[in-house]
């Protein structure tokens, strides 16, 4: 895998496929093999060039460790009642990253495609960088809207509780927090989970980004003002039984957004589960022609 300079940084990336270019962008503290090798194949079989890469303080990309890594309770605490937080970086940081990305492999414009919190950096390349946009699809993610945001105490429990450190304990780590997101349509391989977390501890295991990218979050704050002068083309995909990112903050996207697309999966959870992934990469690949069919060159809302 190639790394790219952008934004100042060093991004690892992958890329697959001789089509229209798919940008993938991850969630909070995840790496491009979360992007899993059959969605990916499923994708680059539509037509699609399919970009994954490590965010910024992930994975084989630069590591932020010049920065404080705020801590995640008292920061969460702070959002609940109002305040402010203070981040080494924000989601628009990651934004310009992922822009700074595209103009290291040359691409004027791309369709890009983000889950989770990479679905709030895909709004805000939408808001900073639209021309760099074919179209978007935002998926199982949200506003940034408070009300609208938050989970389950189960599921922010899995993925907040206490912080693994051994590599078993890992591996039981993404077990557990698997299952707890996961909707009932979908039932977890817990097996593939624990796999899935030894591969990602042996290939680079770096917590304090997860922290800054928890503190990027919050201290972005609500976009939903901003959503609305949106011009990309913009589907919103989300599961009905998502216990972290409620359907809630899915429809707030997709009302913010003029002209967005609402889907609500049936049974889905937080997740990406293999027996979805044909009818998903079905759903991006017709959003994505049509788009196409009606293709123009949105200005930015933010210059």
């Amino acid at each position: 895998m190639p790394q790219i300079e952008s934004n100042g940084i060093t991004l690892e990336v992958d890329e697959r496929g001789e089509g229209r270019p798919l940008l993938l962008i991850m969630g909070i503290g995840s790496q491009l093999l979360l992007w899993r090798e059959g969605l990916v194949d499923a994708l680059v079989a539509r037509g699609f060039r399919v970009i994954r890469f490590d965010h910024r303080d992930v994975g084989l990309s630069t590591w932020m460790d010049g920065l404080r890594a705020p801590p995640i309770g008292p920061s969460l605490a702070r959002t609940l009642v109002g305040r402010p937080v203070q981040a080494p970086y924000t989601l628009w940081d990651l934004a310009d990253d992922t822009a700074g990305l595209l103009d290291a492999l040359g691409i004027e414009r791309a369709h890009v495609f983000g889950v989770s919190m990479g679905g709030m950096v895909a709004q805000c390349m939408a808001i900073r960088h639209a021309s760099r946009l074919r179209s978007m699809v935002s998926m199982m993610s949200t506003t940034g809207q408070r009300r609208v945001s938050l989970g389950s105490p189960r599921a922010i429990r899995a993925l907040l509780g206490n912080r693994p450190t051994t590599r078993d304990e890992i591996a039981e780590y993404y077990a557990t927090f698997t299952q707890a997101v996961s909707g009932p349509a979908f039932p977890p391989d817990l097996d593939e989970a624990r796999a899935l977390g030894l591969r990602l501890h042996d290939r680079a295991h770096h917590p304090a980004g997860f922290a800054r990218h928890f503190a990027a979050i919050l201290a972005t704050g609500d976009r939903t003002a901003a959503l609305r002068q949106v011009t990309t083309p913009t589907l919103v995909l989300h599961g009905d039984a998502d216990p972290l990112i409620p359907v809630a903050g899915g429809r707030a996207t997709a009302r913010a957004i003029p002209g967005a697309d609402l889907v609500e999966v049936r049974g889905l959870g937080h997740q990406l589960p293999e027996a979805y992934w044909e009818e998903l990469a079905d759903r991006v690949r017709a959003h994505a022609d049509a788009a196409d069919r009606h293709s123009g060159s949105p200005r930015s809302a933010i210059e």
